[in-house]
């Protein structure tokens, strides 16, 4: 593959150029705490000093199927989450459970438990390992006396503080307002707050009566923001469908790289084309796609595009807020699935990825199964990996172990062109020539007094336009 040639040749830590300056991810790490560097400002007159405070949080579960290494694994990811929206995990409790606690999401005993570690900890935030209601969150707050989150809330939020483009900024704010507006609470007077008749300034007829209570208004709102965000959608949507209608036209295949989050999708991505996306060792890393064009070894040219990271238990609000960026897998012509096999529970993964797939009508779209993080995985998990999954394809993204092997796979996969032509195109017709080199495989070319005589194989719709310059 020509684009990625030079991608190929050893790495070492000394020599990240695949991935590019990596603005970006210096601008995040210099936001983040640094354990045992606790150093104050003497001068406190400095008034754009700002310290930099992680919440300091605890971590419940309810294990409810599955083995002890799935409760474990389950938890290690939830830990990771915690870490990557900034907080520094104190303690984590698990409670085996045939179902969460309707009222709770644990038992009365594991929240009385729950407590006592916040006060000892002295914990500000309990992350909870499942989606819950209003109803369970207030109980909670009410009971352990600190902010309570459940994982869809805390997904979100790693979402929002990662989202760099201005349809990623409204798809995360989409999702987080069709999430808040199911959860909205009021606490004491808010409850009952209500602003009719002489309460809302003696607005006259239409404007008395019992009026809308604080949440209604609140809901109200958010539903008008919701309407607002939807149109801006639907214009960038647009803008997106006429770029992938443009590919189309020039009948240029689409390979999409899918997989969970933190597989190492970017860092294929920057090794097969020094993209110089984001980078980093983080769930949610990357948010918005980035597609590239490569060549193949013969010439025909490709797109390749890093999407979105899937995880297991995927809200649903982000699913459908997101629903536009990720239908770029579900329109690929092949996509490239990228596994951790370095992470305990690779199949759990790799479960999850199909799941989310088949939720935005991706499986009929052909898959490539890509092991990535070989280079620190276990040989025996690799082995097994291989094994279950015969066709993959195994690589290190940051050694660069695999990837010619890789490069190889993809042209293979990559649609052929259905339709033989053998034309005379005429030289003032240099967009169509164009197209066959990028879009055909070419059997012979010569170039003649009357034009170019090219005997080629291309996809139907470029067959009809050259229908007219038929040689035979």
């Amino acid at each position: 593959m020509t684009d990625s040639t030079h991608a190929h040749e050893d790495f070492n830590d000394e020599d990240h150029g695949f991935d590019g300056d990596q603005e970006e991810l210096a601008e995040r790490q210099s936001l983040r705490r640094v354990d045992g560097l606790r150093t104050e400002l003497q001068d406190i007159t400095e008034v754009e000093y700002r310290q930099l405070r992680l919440e300091r949080v605890v971590l419940v579960s309810v294990w409810t199927s599955g083995s002890q290494d799935d409760a474990d694994n389950a938890m290690a990811e939830l830990k990771q989450l915690a870490e990557t929206a900034g907080s520094e995990v104190l303690d984590t409790l698990v409670q085996r459970r045939s179902n969460p606690d309707p009222a709770t999401y644990v038992g009365s005993g594991k929240v009385q438990e729950i407590r006592e570690v916040v006060e000892a900890t002295g914990a500000d935030t309990v992350i909870c390992d499942g989606e819950l209601d209003a109803a369970q969150l207030r109980n909670l707050e009410d009971r352990i006396k600190v902010k309570v989150v459940d994982r869809t809330a805390l997904i979100l939020d790693i979402f929002a503080s990662h989202a760099k483009s201005a349809e990623g900024k409204a798809q995360v704010e989409m999702a987080q307002l069709q999430y808040l507006k199911q959860r909205l609470r009021g606490w004491g007077g808010n409850l009952s707050r209500q602003a009719g008749g002489r309460v809302a300034g003696g607005a006259g007829i239409g404007g008395r009566g019992p009026g809308e209570t604080k949440i209604e208004t609140d809901r109200r709102r958010i539903g008008t923001r919701i309407a607002v965000l939807r149109r801006r959608m639907r214009d960038m949507d647009a803008t997106r469908e006429h770029k992938r209608a443009e590919r189309r036209r020039n009948q240029v295949p689409s390979v999409a790289i899918v997989g969970y989050t933190n597989a190492g999708k970017s860092s294929l991505l920057n090794r097969l084309t020094n993209a110089g996306v984001l980078v980093e060792d983080a769930l949610f890393a990357t948010l918005d796609p980035t597609t590239r064009r490569m060549e193949t070894s013969n010439g025909r040219e490709f797109t390749l595009t890093d999407t979105v990271g899937f995880v297991r238990h995927l809200p649903h609000d982000l699913v459908e807020a997101f629903r536009s960026t990720l239908e770029e897998s579900a329109q690929a012509d092949l996509l490239v699935h990228v596994v951790d096999a370095s992470n305990p529970n690779p199949e759990g993964q790799i479960d999850a990825v199909r799941k989310v797939l088949a939720d935005i009508g991706a499986t009929a779209v052909p898959e490539l199964l890509v092991l990535n993080k070989t280079d620190i995985a276990d040989p025996t998990m690799v082995m097994t990996l291989r094994a279950n999954h015969p066709d993959c394809v195994v690589v290190s993204a940051r050694t660069g172990a695999g990837l010619d092997e890789l490069g190889v796979i993809l042209e293979e996969r990559l649609p052929n062109p259905e339709v033989a032509v053998d034309v005379l195109v005429p030289y003032e017709r240099g967009d169509l020539m164009d197209r066959i080199h990028r879009a055909g495989r070419i059997s012979s070319l010569e170039h003649t007094g009357e034009g170019t005589a090219v005997q080629a194989l291309v996809r139907p719709g470029l067959a009809d336009e050259l229908a007219e310059f038929n040689r035979a």
